[in-house]
């Protein structure tokens, strides 16, 4: 399957090798939000029989690559898409499954424009947590930037 043909999921199934690794479950990716979930594993629980904090992270940072690849896949030929630094916050106890829910924070045309002028354009995603009660047990704010290929 070539790459325009996969979807974002698969594709970051294929190249983040970490997604995979957590079975993780791409629900919807479009350029707006990207959802994805968790499932109950217990190798990867913490000390309470919750998701691990890092499972929790590399959740929120899955979820919120997903969007960005969604919104700006198009620019993938001359920039890269990079983390710049994340932030989050545990609310509640997560505990079962848990879906995360990312969605852009800035306009797409701003972010193209800004990288149309040579910029390194900052794209903020918030990403909420929920459990399957859709209790909200975490927000994380993770910024994404598109470097251009030199």
């Amino acid at each position: 399957m070539s790459s325009d043909q996969m979807t974002v999921g698969e594709m970051l199934a294929a190249t983040v090798p970490m997604a995979k690794t957590l079975n993780m479950e791409f629900l919807e990716t479009t350029a707006e939000r990207a959802v994805v979930r968790l499932p109950d594993q217990p190798p990867f629980h913490n000390h309470v029989g919750g998701p691990h904090a890092g499972a929790m992270f590399t959740l929120g940072d899955t979820v919120s690559g997903a969007v960005v690849l969604a919104a700006f896949g198009d620019q993938l030929t001359r920039a890269v898409p990079l983390v710049v630094k994340a932030e989050i916050g545990y609310k509640k106890l997560a505990m079962g499954v848990v879906t995360a829910t990312a969605t852009v924070d800035r306009p797409v045309a701003e972010v193209v424009a800004e990288l149309d002028e040579g910029g390194r354009p900052e794209i903020p995603v918030t990403v909420v947590f929920t459990r399957e009660d859709g209790a909200v047990t975490g927000e994380m704010t993770i910024v994404w930037t598109l470097r251009l290929n030199t």
